[in-house]
């Protein structure tokens, strides 16, 4: 799809720069930052809506279960 957008002039020229440093078009360019944005905004989602599931939740481990962890390592050298 092509579409107009108005972008400051050195952002224009930086990203211009940067496409051709990469051996790639503009519109290449300008596609895969979208796309890596709307990525980390999925992500950010997703953290989001897990912290609301857990926020409620104990997390810490059961003491008799850390107890356990503990004995089954045996000493160690450090």
């Amino acid at each position: 799809m092509k579409t107009a957008i108005s972008l400051p002039d050195d952002l224009f020229e930086s990203a211009d720069e940067l496409a051709e440093r990469l051996g790639v078009s503009r519109s290449e360019l300008y596609a895969e930052a979208v796309a890596e944005y709307l990525a980390k905004h999925r992500n950010e989602d997703v953290t989001a809506r897990l912290n609301e599931v857990y926020a409620d939740e104990a997390s810490g481990v059961d003491p008799a279960l850390r107890s356990a962890q503990a004995r089954s390592l045996g000493p160690s050298e450090w």
